[in-house]
């Protein structure tokens, strides 16, 4: 439906782009749908790969987590193909081929481009082409960012241009201007201009909320408009719904177009294994091989067919009688009246009743061989070897002893390597074996200057380190690289004008003409040309000297005034006074209340961070001739006060009253301009005195 938009202002919706939700049935106690579309998505962030087997032992958990990662992965994809749409030819750099990536991020990069040349045509951000839905999502989205970017341009100044100051042509006007749908206008999703109202309205699957703006989806689920059929669950998406058999078809079954399950036959299709002497016959969800010849008594057959004996000894109970032992043979079994079994080292007596010790040492037997002694004991027989070995009775040889592994941690400091009969220590990197051959002693490596700079030697190791103005090198830790302090965060403020680096250090400089570095090395001062006299100013001319460099300016009193002998020298202003001085018997002038005009120069500089008004003249009053209390004192700005930069105000200060003239708006340099301020005296309504002052403001192009 559609309802007018209110009139009030609305703010433009941000895109957002369409996230998949997924409701499932519950997986289980101890696992939510929303820890499974989190490594869903976590595996898309990191793999880009969404067809890596899913770990959960949930199949519910591992449907979300596939259905999650596919989503993550169109997203991603598509944020690709936005970005390209921002460089020039971005979409034809793609490649041409079918994959889904491409797919993706060129359908993206297109829709994007769409509506980048909508909005630079001037027409509506609502997509009115037979796209799909997430295409005229981009499409609104790119088109009313560039309307942003253009329509809000920002001001280097901060001042509002003057109407009065358009030139005709920008005065014509745009024909899209009263379009009040231009960028979306007040409404979410679609927006239409009837000339008298603007009507909103929303996309299908979504309804009008009562605010006339926004829209909310409908879930079909709950109102009953789906067409999910029985033992189908119906499942809400943004936008629209899906039906999903309640369960899985599960292994031999396959899923038919009206969404029923039929019974795979594998003998007929012969997708089954079976050799080829057996018999392939169909059950409903699988199938059986059944072997085509059968074995003998005394033999089972196998799943492959194979005859495989019977053990009767084992699967018949007891078939031997007592004091006999039961022997499988291949088809059968035999028993077998039981003998004494002497252990190893020991054999029967010559009766045959009991078994006594084999002497392994007697001859002519030599079981450790030449050179070694045999020592007999029950059941066994040991060789003695020379030290460091030891008599291996399975392989009748001396077998090396391995001292390390014996005494582990005891005969070495660091290191302990076998070596045949004996062994010998080492040590770590860093280290040298000591005199007694087995400690460990540091080695001082900074003697042969490792290091490009600095060397400190430590216990195993050594460290570099730099002088000031340098830093160790992170690809070997052995060279020093210089710092660029320059570009350090700070390397901004460290010198007022511009920072030069130089190795192991930097160096400040200031602009060619007017200033000189201060002795700190980092500020720049200003050189007061007429102070020095390297001006050029004539005879006839006053040298005001100004930041960064001076302006030689000649003031004449009016006629009837006359310059006074007092020329004030402040540490930013010059100031020069002319005096009014009436001819005798001239009553137009006595009547004129201008009593003083004055001329001052003051230099500013361009203010960086212009947060707060800047004070930059104080106007004191000289004792009236009428009580203090009576007369008041009124300041004004006449003339010159460009963009309203400047405003004066008064205060009352050591029982005076002041008239302070600010910088309220920030200027950026090289700026002139000449204020006229008043400053008069009323008593009873009327201007008994005033006094005029003519400021020359200079304002620097730098900011010290």
């Amino acid at each position: 439906m559609e309802r007018p938009a209110p009139s009030r202002p609305v703010p433009l919706p941000l895109l957002l782009l369409s996230s998949f939700s997924l409701l499932a049935a519950r997986v289980n106690a101890d696992i939510s749908m929303e820890t499974c579309c989190t490594e869903g998505n976590q595996m898309a962030n990191q793999h880009r790969d969404c067809s890596l087997p899913y770990t959960s032992e949930s199949k519910e958990c591992r449907m979300v987590q596939e259905q999650c990662c596919h989503n993550q992965l169109e997203e991603l994809h598509c944020a690709t193909g936005i970005n390209l749409a921002s460089e020039p030819d971005g979409c034809a750099t793609l490649p041409n081929n079918s994959s889904l990536e491409t797919i993706f991020i060129k359908k993206c990069c297109h829709c994007c481009m769409l509506g980048r040349a909508a909005q630079a045509r001037g027409q509506t951000c609502e997509p009115n082409l037979m796209i799909s839905y997430q295409c005229g999502l981009v499409f609104r989205a790119c088109c009313v960012k560039g309307q942003e970017s253009s329509d809000f341009p920002r001001s280097d100044g901060g001042d509002l241009q003057d109407p009065a100051k358009i030139p005709d042509e920008e005065e014509q006007e745009d024909p899209y201007l009263n379009d009040r749908c231009r960028g979306g206008g007040p409404c979410k999703q679609q927006c239409r201009d009837t000339g008298d109202e603007v009507v909103c309205s929303c996309f299908v699957g979504y309804q009008l909320q009562s605010d006339g703006v926004s829209c909310e989806d409908i879930n079909e689920c709950i109102t009953g408009s789906h067409n999910c059929r029985l033992g189908e669950s119906c499942i809400n998406t943004v936008g629209s719904f899906r039906c999903q058999r309640e369960s899985s078809c599960g292994t031999g079954y396959e899923l038919t177009e009206d969404n029923n399950c039929k019974d795979i036959d594998e003998c007929e299709s012969g997708i089954h294994n079976c050799p080829p002497d057996f018999i392939c016959q169909n059950t409903l969800g699988s199938f059986r091989c059944r072997p085509k010849l059968q074995c003998k008594s005394g033999f089972i057959q196998d799943a492959l067919g194979n005859c495989i004996d019977i053990n009767e000894c084992l699967s018949i109970s007891a078939p031997c009688p007592v004091g006999q032992t039961c022997i499988n043979t291949e088809g059968s079994y035999t028993c077998q009246k039981n003998v004494p079994n002497c252990g190893r080292g020991y054999h029967l007596n010559e009766e045959g009743t009991r078994c006594v010790d084999v002497d392994e040492c007697s001859p002519p037997a030599e079981p450790c061989g030449k050179g070694h002694n045999c020592l007999n004991s029950p059941g066994s027989f040991r060789c003695e070897c020379k030290a460091g070995y030891y008599f291996d009775g399975i392989s009748r040889t001396c077998v090396d002893i391995n001292e390390c592994q014996r005494y582990p941690g005891r005969l070495c400091g660091h290191k302990c390597e076998n070596s045949p009969g004996s062994y010998h220590c080492s040590c770590s990197a860093g280290f040298r074996l000591s005199v007694d051959g087995r400690s460990c002693e540091d080695v001082n490596e900074c003697l042969n200057s490792p290091c490009s700079q600095e060397c400190a030697n430590v216990y195993g190791s050594y460290q570099c380190y730099c002088r000031r103005g340098y830093q160790l090198s992170d690809v070997d830790g052995v060279t020093c690289e210089d710092i660029d302090e320059c570009a350090l965060p700070t390397g901004g403020h460290i010198c007022s004008y511009r920072c030069i680096n130089i190795p192991g250090s930097f160096q400040c400089s200031c602009p060619s003409s007017g200033y000189r570095l201060a002795p700190n090395g980092r500020n720049c001062q200003d050189i007061d040309e007429c102070v020095t006299g390297i001006h050029n100013c004539s005879i006839n001319e006053t040298c005001f000297n100004i930041q960064g460099s001076f302006r030689c300016l000649s003031f004449e009193c009016p006629e009837n005034y006359r310059r006074s002998a007092d020329t004030f020298r402040q540490e930013k202003t010059d100031t020069v006074r002319c005096i009014k001085s009436c001819r005798p018997n001239d009553e137009a002038c006595m009547r004129d209340p201008v009593h003083t005009v004055s001329h001052t120069v003051i230099s500013l500089p361009t203010f960086r961070e212009f947060t707060r008004p800047e004070e930059i003249i104080f106007l004191r009053t000289v004792t009236p001739l009428y009580p203090a209390n009576q007369a008041d004192i009124i300041f004004d700005i006449t003339e010159g006060n460009l963009r309203d930069s400047f405003d004066i105000i008064k205060r009352y200060e050591d029982s005076m009253t002041v008239g302070v003239v600010r910088q309220v708006r920030p200027i950026v340099g090289p700026f002139y301009a000449v204020l006229k301020l008043e400053m008069n005296y009323v008593f009873g309504g009327v201007i008994s005195h005033r006094n005029v002052v003519n400021v020359h403001i200079f304002v620097s192009e730098f900011w010290f």
